[in-house]
């Protein structure tokens, strides 16, 4: 019974992340959803940055604690292991989910293309981030970066092996693929909101401070080596920015 309430529990974790990252793609996009980055009643200027602010800081704030090997620990001598990678997916869903619904648009328009052309390329450019996003998770494990490999090796009374370390595909040209896509996505528009650029430069600075600052170190430490090597060769997020951009491809990454 256990086993089988932690597995609906991965289960339902993974549909509200997939709820959320889809969202995302029309929240940041004002694409198609009831709420978006530029929609809704405007509040002062001043009401709308602090609570905006206010709302990335609370992700940010769970995003990094969560993803910490300390708090993973703590974490697994209350709950079951089979548990902590679903339940980070689903506070940070969750978090992500209370951003677009509390979210105060700041609709002054600080540049805009009017030509068609570049809109259609900074469309295409803005739905390539994303997809760069989706199968980053692919070129090394998504099933067990969304905690549905732990939640099935657990109903078979299996232990998840730890990932191996991986450079395949993009992961041979920057070191955090993922992120390079999210940072794509949220700065490729034909319109660029007081609100949207508020969110760019936040976000922006929170994911190179947190991959450099925090993942970095949590990775070197866990792998050693063979990571540090990785760092030397291959850039951290922006591409081609050393000479040599492809680290051994027999090795393998893993991204919190």
């Amino acid at each position: 019974m256990k086993k089988s309430i932690i597995f609906i529990y991965g289960i339902i974790s993974y549909i509200v992340f997939l709820i959320a990252f889809i969202y995302a793609i029309g929240f940041v996009g004002n694409i198609i959803v009831p709420k978006s980055i530029d929609s809704g009643a405007e509040s002062t200027l001043f009401s709308s940055l602090l609570i905006n602010v206010l709302l990335l800081s609370v992700f940010a704030l769970q995003h990094s604690i969560m993803a910490r090997p300390q708090f993973k620990k703590w974490f697994t001598t209350i709950f079951s292991p089979a548990m902590e990678r679903s339940t980070y997916i689903l506070l940070s869903s969750l978090a992500l989910l209370f951003i677009y619904w509390q979210w105060q648009p700041m609709t002054t328009i600080v540049w805009e293309t009017e030509s068609k052309i570049a809109i259609y390329v900074l469309r295409a450019i803005f739905f390539l981030g994303w997809g760069i996003v989706l199968l980053s998770t692919f070129m090394i494990n998504h099933l067990e970066l969304f905690g549905l490999a732990q939640i099935f090796d657990n109903l078979k009374n299996k232990k998840t092996p730890n990932p191996e370390f991986q450079t395949n595909y993009l992961y041979a040209f920057v070191r955090h693929p993922l992120m390079l896509g999210f940072l794509i996505a949220f700065w490729a528009t034909p319109s660029m909101s007081a609100g949207h650029l508020l969110f760019a430069i936040v976000t922006t600075t929170y994911i190179f401070v947190a991959v450099k600052y925090l993942e970095e170190k949590d990775l070197k430490k866990a792998i050693g080596k063979k990571y540090e090597t990785y760092q030397k060769e291959v850039p951290m997020i922006i591409p081609f920015t050393k000479t040599n951009s492809r680290a051994n491809e027999d090795n393998s990454v893993k991204i919190n």
